[in-house]
């Protein structure tokens, strides 16, 4: 039998070359990679940072005895728990304070400090005992932080409606097949550069300045950037959609606004879902970051309290973020399986 009419090029098995998956060219580029990858490392302390982490590893299974990064670890831990959950406020720093109304499963204590001062008359130290009332609210703090972080949640909502109002129209006029000339395409697509280029952080530091403290600044600063990403991601997906529904359209004399809306928007609106949601989801946990610059929310809590190494609250309100970005995931994938 002949080996070559067997075969599909009518050459021999013996003479079947497989294509190498790696050339010359290749190597070269992985090992200049590799190199600058080395030197970046070094700039970065990557080395440090593995041993370090080496270093604690070791210490946790009890092979070394003790390590900074885990010595480090366990005062952190120890700084946050337990969480602060009740709240203690002096009545003499309550405007208008009413002992006959007092805030729900709170009550009034008489606390006594004892302090040694210095007497000026006799130069002797004596104990001075100091009475003060407090008002005590066995869930105020934990109350206190449910606030900050629905007010967290309100500036990521209205954060991502403004950002789907401002880049709609960025996204028709960055879309090539839509856009009224390449004047238009130009300066959408330079803006929405623009927004994405500058961080939420940056912008929120200059928005506080304009606005003042509070989540006037948030909301605007996370608007900004998520209109940057929602602009690119509505166009791309608008330049992309099936162009034989919009030629049947258009063949009909329907405008582009009908082509739009009859032939682009049912292909990609559940794409247009799915980036919304993960922008609501972002908006969420970033409005925890900008708010350590003033811009309102739960940030500017926990800005408060770790500058005053109240690290117990810091702890009460890193759970209180957990839970929220944990609960907002699980319904944000409940509604991209149902709609997206």
């Amino acid at each position: 039998m002949n080996t070559s009419a067997n075969s599909p090029t009518g050459r021999p098995a013996s003479a079947w070359e497989l294509p190498r998956p790696f050339g010359t060219r290749s190597l070269c580029v992985l090992l200049l990679v590799l190199v600058v990858g080395f030197f970046a490392g070094q700039r970065v302390e990557m080395g440090r940072m593995l041993s370090l982490t080496g270093e604690g590893v070791l210490a946790a299974v009890g092979l070394r005895e003790q390590s900074q990064v885990l010595s480090g670890l366990g005062t952190i831990a120890r700084s946050l728990f337990p969480p602060q959950v009740s709240e203690r406020t002096e009545t003499a720093r309550i405007e208008g304070f009413d002992r006959n109304r007092l805030p729900w499963f709170s009550h009034v204590e008489t606390v006594e400090t004892r302090e040694p001062k210095l007497n000026p008359k006799t130069l002797q130290m004596e104990e001075l005992v100091d009475t003060r009332e407090e008002l005590v609210q066995p869930l105020g703090y934990l109350w206190h932080v449910a606030v900050k972080m629905l007010e967290t949640f309100e500036i990521a909502i209205w954060a991502t409606l403004l950002a789907i109002v401002l880049s709609a129209p960025l996204a028709w006029c960055s879309a090539r097949n839509y856009t009224p000339n390449r004047a238009v395409y130009g300066l959408a697509r330079g803006v929405v550069g623009l927004f994405r280029a500058v961080p939420e952080l940056v912008s929120a530091l200059f928005l506080v300045l304009a606005y003042g403290f509070g989540p006037i600044a948030g909301v605007l600063a996370l608007a900004l950037h998520s209109a940057g990403f929602l602009g690119k991601f509505y166009a791309e997906d608008i330049e992309t959609a099936d162009d034989k529904p919009q030629e049947a359209l258009r063949a009909i004399g329907a405008n582009k606004l009908k082509v739009m809306r009859f032939a682009v928007l049912p292909q990609v609106m559940p794409q247009f879902i799915a980036y919304t949601l993960y922008i609501l989801d972002r908006n969420v946990r970033m409005a925890t970051v900008v708010g350590l610059v003033g811009a309102g929310g739960i940030g500017q809590e926990l800005k408060g309290r770790y500058d005053m190494y109240n690290y117990a609250h810091v702890g009460t309100i890193l759970i209180a973020i957990f839970l929220t970005v944990l609960v907002l995931d699980r319904v944000a994938a409940r509604l991209r399986s149902r709609y997206a």
